[in-house]
């Protein structure tokens, strides 16, 4: 039965072996984490570019459909044209969206100005370095 039982310095970790498994886990974290800020960003971007050319399409759509720009975002809401107003993955808000309306509405007899594009409320620049999001 003695000789079964570890003898006493076998037993646990000395503190050089748990300082090294430190070390290596902040190397490791060190390298993982920049490379993760830059896949989140880039996820971000691709997920902001849908979201504008999906909200742009359905702008064309409803301008098309009503013989009229919708005058407000919630419209292509009620309308049916978007389940919901997106959240802007740059600022994190649904809004947060800047839309540009008409000049002068060619389309509606009524002489309302109506949205014809939508950017992000989002004045970062993106990942090339060369344009702000607002100006996607």
């Amino acid at each position: 039965m003695r000789g079964l039982l570890p003898r006493p310095r076998e037993r646990g970790f000395t503190i050089i072996e748990v300082a090294i498994v430190i070390m290596i886990i902040m190397i490791l974290v060190a390298v993982s984490v920049p490379g993760y800020r830059i896949i989140v960003r880039h996820a971000k971007e691709d997920t902001l570019r849908d979201d504008l050319r999906t909200m742009r399409i359905m702008i064309d759509h409803y301008t098309a459909d009503k013989e009229k720009a919708p005058q407000t975002l919630e419209e292509l809401v009620e309308a049916g044209y978007l389940p919901e107003i997106p959240v802007d993955p740059r600022t994190e808000s649904a809004d947060t969206w800047e839309v540009v309306m008409e000049e002068k509405d060619s389309v509606s007899i009524k002489g309302e100005r109506g949205i014809v594009d939508v950017k992000s409320g989002s004045n970062e620049v993106d990942s090339s370095g060369q344009k702000r999001y607002s100006d996607w």
